[in-house]
């Protein structure tokens, strides 16, 4: 096995030149995404977008709002010369992919698919080894500055974990009755029953109760959080008629003051730039287009709700995943991801 780079990134919050950065999966929702991200990202040049179906064509073919905004082709190639690679590949076509192009050590990798999220035998999935990192920076920013690779978390594990980390690392969390409603950009791109208009215009459905993927990586951290306890959390999401957004709210048992339990939010989260505490009531207009995540907390005698917002585009992938690509090159953790709400 080659021996796992040293990362040794520059001075925080500076670059002697721009990171390249090649895209496999481009043409999707996350692969779209990304490219409006990064293509107003002060620090970043994109070194090539890959796309097998749509080679040859620009991205403006896929992509249609980025006429006039870039003329940037898709390519069946593999990017060469980058410092960094976003995985924007279904579930389970990342691992296929580094396994059959064996990228150079010295590349990094941030994967946006479920592949590397989860601990294999108590530790860490490894690339030319070294260890791929979970990418949440609200709960391990030191680890992500230091890594080569980074597993980026789901969309609903986001909006989940921010909201009960607090009361984990406490010891304040028990158990967790969990809902979730999200858009329809979470199901990817590719037409399902579920997905067409017809269907899902004033419509909602529950799926996967109780048994959500994202579940596992969600109990993987509040373990770690605070190894004395593995909180059970019993999650119900839902399908929303909307576009993009993730909802969350989580019932847990907590009789300390609201007021102490909002303190212990507000220090938690000091310094994290993208997790806000609200004290009034908060919708997703707040979010979405934004890498925020906007947190409420509401309490009737022992039970402590926590609702939870995030864009499940940007927060709960593509924005937390350039999130986590500053941290990595040392630049500004907001660098790219200062964007605005659609509040109308």
């Amino acid at each position: 096995m080659a021996k796992a780079p040293e990362a040794t990134p520059p001075k925080e919050g500076h670059m002697s030149s721009p990171i390249r950065v090649g895209i496999i999966g481009g043409a999707g929702y996350t692969g779209g995404e990304l490219i409006r991200v990064l293509l107003r990202h002060p620090g970043v040049t994109l070194a090539g977008i890959h796309s097998r179906s749509n080679a040859g064509q620009p991205l403006y073919k896929v992509h249609t709002d980025l006429l006039g905004d870039t003329d940037l082709i898709f390519t069946d190639t593999l990017p060469t010369d980058v410092d960094v690679m976003f995985l924007c590949m279904g579930h389970g076509e990342s691992r296929k992919f580094l396994e059959a192009t064996h990228p150079s050590p010295s590349v990094r990798i941030i994967d946006l698919s479920q592949d590397f999220r989860l601990d294999e035998n108590g530790k860490r999935p490894q690339l030319n080894g070294a260890p791929i990192v979970y990418g949440l920076p609200e709960w391990n920013r030191d680890d992500i500055k230091k890594a080569m690779h980074v597993a980026n978390p789901g969309c609903f594990a986001t909006a989940i974990q921010l909201g009960l980390l607090p009361l984990a690392k406490e010891g304040w969390l028990a158990e967790a009755y969990t809902t979730g409603i999200t858009g329809s950009t979470g199901a990817g791109q590719s037409l399902q029953p579920t997905t067409h208009f017809t269907w899902r215009a004033d419509n909602i459905s529950a799926y996967k109760t109780l048994t959500h993927q994202h579940l596992k990586e969600v109990r993987q951290t509040l373990k770690a959080l605070n190894p004395l306890v593995d909180p059970p959390v019993h999650f119900v999401p839902w399908r929303g008629n909307f576009t993009r957004g993730i909802f969350v709210s989580s019932t847990v048992t907590c009789a300390a003051p609201l007021k102490d339990i909002q303190e212990l939010y507000r220090r938690y989260y000091q310094g994290h730039p993208f997790t806000h505490l609200s004290s009034e009531p908060i919708d997703l207009k707040q979010i979405v287009q934004t890498n925020k995540c906007v947190l409420q907390l509401e309490q009737a005698g022992d039970k402590l709700v926590v609702h939870s917002a995030i864009d499940n585009l940007l927060k709960g992938a593509v924005g937390q995943a350039v999130q986590n690509m500053n941290l990595m090159f040392a630049l500004d953790e907001k660098a790219g991801l200062d964007l605005k709400a659609g509040s109308f």
